[in-house]
């Protein structure tokens, strides 16, 4: 029997010895993967941002930075520039963040507190969920068939009463900034829902509940002490979904009405770089293919100051938090 029992004995360290070799072993493995795969997607976003802008060098070669002040989109002449795609770009981004920044962090404020049974939470959480599968091209037709009609007594209402305001100006013909941006925001208040929500449910549960022990109320615990808590993550899902907002292609094509104009009705018909490059890539020649590449450039660029900025933003109110 103390044969056995020193045999024993002795075995444990050895088997002890070989699962942490094993461990190890697993370990070098998974980071050296992880690493490659770094690596990779960077050189990916290298590869892609080189061969954009090698296609696009004889455009920026030619029209320098006046390709980001002129107003003009002839191909016939080839004279392009590309500032009222940037300002359509722009407005109906800020009105889809308009809208959809309230909505979707007052709802994951509701989905994520205790103010109705996890029954009746759960499917309005995955009804969400399955809005952001939706593919742009189905919420395009949806805006064309569906949401313009309904949209259009609205902005009847808006030009016949408030015509004298230059945002109403202009006599509404469905395919308009203010259509896109509205779509748009339907399209990205999922993505800041669902970030915000699990923003606020990883945050401990002894913020709130140290806040109502000192007498808070619930609203009074939800504004001043977990929203600031999970500021980070909100502001993260929201440069996320502005991010999303810039490069739609398919919905802007489809709603925003393709008009190379800058006016300062949202009634009225615009364009977007997305929506610019989707609708004329297919039948440009060389040189606009130049110029399109030159706008896709302007918009990777637009989208890096966003994720640069987001980064700025949350990893200030990191160190706050």
């Amino acid at each position: 029997m103390s044969s056995l029992t020193g045999d024993s004995l002795a075995d444990k360290p050895i088997s002890l010895e070989k699962r942490w070799n094993v461990t190890t072993i697993v370990d070098q493995i998974f980071y050296f993967l992880t690493l490659i795969l770094a690596i990779g997607v960077g050189f990916v976003l290298t590869w892609v941002a080189y061969e954009i802008v090698g296609l696009a060098f004889p455009a920026i070669q030619g029209y320098g930075l006046s390709f980001l002040t002129s107003t003009t989109w002839d191909p016939v002449r080839n004279i392009y520039g590309v500032l009222p795609q940037v300002y359509g770009t722009l407005v109906t981004s800020f009105i889809a963040l308009l809208i959809a920044v309230p909505f979707g962090v007052g709802i994951a404020i509701f989905l994520s507190e205790d103010f109705v049974p996890v029954s009746i939470r759960t499917p309005i959480a995955f009804a969400i969920e399955l809005l952001a599968a939706v593919p742009s091209v189905v919420y395009g037709l949806w805006g064309i068939f569906v949401f313009i009609p309904f949209l259009r007594p609205f902005y009847l209402f808006l030009h016949n009463n408030f015509g004298w305001i230059p945002l109403f100006s202009t006599p509404p013909r469905g395919n308009s900034l203010l259509t896109l941006g509205i779509v748009l925001s339907i399209m990205i208040v999922p993505t800041i829902i669902a970030i915000s929500r699990s923003t606020l449910i990883s945050l401990p549960r002894d913020l709130r509940q140290g806040a109502l022990a000192l007498g808070a109320t619930r609203w009074e615990a939800i504004l001043r002490v977990l929203v600031p808590a999970g500021f980070s993550g909100i502001v993260g899902s929201i440069m996320l979904a502005l991010g999303r907002a810039l490069g739609e292609t398919m919905a802007a094509a489809m709603l925003v009405g393709n008009a190379n104009r800058i006016t300062a009705s949202l009634l009225a018909p615009g364009a977007t770089i997305a929506s610019l490059i989707a609708s004329q890539f297919g039948e440009a020649g060389r040189a606009q293919v130049a110029a399109l590449m030159y706008s896709g450039v302007v918009l990777m660029v637009m989208t890096l100051l966003v994720n640069i900025s987001a980064e700025v933003i949350i990893r200030r109110f990191q160190n706050i938090e």
